[in-house]
């Protein structure tokens, strides 16, 4: 059986050395001869010269056979070998046949040992990135997760550590952090991938800004709902830095390429204090917040105006959950007092003394007598004329009842 033109396309295909893969398919071969004669003993080699395997087998030096396939008579075995002896041990070539389910043993025995070499070279290979973001581009979507390509390499991200927002295009490039590297395969994977840590921000903020990396702003507390938002809390170790603007950029130029990455998932960038109550404040950010009351270390009390309660709590409750984690307190919110406006309060600096208001007040009443008065004087006058009206009005009926009598 030839095996050069199997073992070349192996070395092109697994990026194997040839020896390596001789030895591998010299075993499976073995593995096949050993299934269908169990009872005999083997040995399997590939002839350098013919590239071809030469299959052998171990018989014993008899004066008269008994059983061929493992017993030799003493006259052929000198034909190979002139010094044996009976009861000596000798390798003769093995012509026996073997079947289909043999054939399969082999290609079993072959497969799995390449893959025990090749899960090796990958372990060696990545152990020492472990920990580290890693570029890919995405190979397969699964129901499970994503599959990427690593440089001839696959590793897996499963879903739980993924992005919610963020879809699967196959041969999109991803960044992601090297969670976990196997030695042995999980599931078929033996590359786990992260998309969804803190540790990914923490990595995606030294690769983008140098001052980070340099350790001049230092990244103390994240917190992190992967999709929503992050909150991260920095800190500069150099006075002359301003690490939030540091961290934002220009026009946002350094925080937009970790916004791209993260599929649109917000980020805030919060200046570290010593006040834990500013930094609750800060924390709660873009609500407004009037008062912050510390109650013990593990609750924190929060005065705040009723439009400003929506945006403190966030959508579902995410803003305030991320900045409890931030601030490592229990965030309960307060609404604060109604508070008089501002246009009011002149008009109560203004207002006169008790003293003047009584004289206004009496001032007042006598307009109001006097209104009465003329009301009252001007009903008389009408009640006078419609006496005189009617009085008229008599005399005119009794002169037209007087008439008829005259005539």
């Amino acid at each position: 059986m030839k095996l050069a033109h199997v073992i070349e396309e192996l070395v092109e295909e697994r990026g194997l050395e040839r020896s390596v893969l001789t030895d591998i398919v010299c075993e499976g071969m073995l593995a096949a001869y050993e299934k269908r004669y169990p009872e005999l003993i083997f040995d399997v080699a590939q002839d350098k010269k013919t590239s071809d395997i030469v299959v052998k087998v171990q018989k014993q030096v008899v004066s008269s056979v008994e059983d061929e396939d493992s017993q030799i008579s003493l006259r052929r075995a000198r034909f190979v070998s002139k010094k044996k002896v009976v009861g000596d041990t000798i390798w003769i070539p093995f012509e026996g046949p073997i079947g289909r389910v043999d054939i399969i043993k082999a290609k079993q025995v072959i497969a799995q040992k390449i893959r025990g070499i090749e899960t090796e070279a990958v372990y060696n290979e990545f152990k020492d990135r472990l920990g580290t973001v890693i570029h890919g581009a995405i190979h397969k979507c699964e129901r499970g997760g994503t599959v990427v390509k690593l440089q001839g390499t696959l590793a897996f991200l499963p879903r739980s550590l993924s992005i919610p927002t963020q879809k699967c295009i196959v041969g999109y490039p991803i960044r992601a952090i090297l969670k976990e590297v196997l030695l042995e395969p999980r599931h078929e994977n033996q590359l786990i991938l992260d998309r969804a840590s803190e540790d990914f921000i923490q990595k995606l903020f030294e690769l983008e800004i140098p001052e980070v990396y340099e350790r001049l702003v230092e990244i103390r507390v994240i917190a992190r709902i992967p999709g929503y938002k992050t909150k991260v809390v920095v800190v500069s170790n150099d006075p002359n830095i301003d690490p939030v603007g540091t961290c934002v950029g220009v026009g946002g130029g350094r925080i937009k390429p970790i916004l791209k990455e993260l599929a649109g998932e917000k980020i805030d960038v919060i200046p570290w204090t010593e006040s834990k109550e500013q930094l609750v404040k800060n924390a709660l950010k873009p609500a407004q917040i009037n008062r912050v009351e510390l109650v013990g270390n593990e609750s924190a009390s929060v005065w705040l105006d009723d439009d400003q309660r929506s945006l403190a709590i966030g959508k579902g409750g995410q803003n305030i959950t991320l900045a409890s984690r931030l601030t490592g307190v229990n965030i309960n919110l307060v609404q604060a007092p109604e508070v008089v406006s501002p246009v009011q309060e002149p008009e109560l600096e203004e207002a006169a003394p008790v003293e003047q208001s009584a004289s206004v007040q009496e001032k007042a009443a006598e307009q109001s007598e006097a209104k009465v008065e003329s009301l009252r004087q001007a009903f008389d006058s009408a009640k006078a004329t419609t006496d005189r009206q009617d009085e008229r009005d008599d005399e005119e009926v009794e002169e037209v009842v007087e008439q008829p009598e005259q005539e």
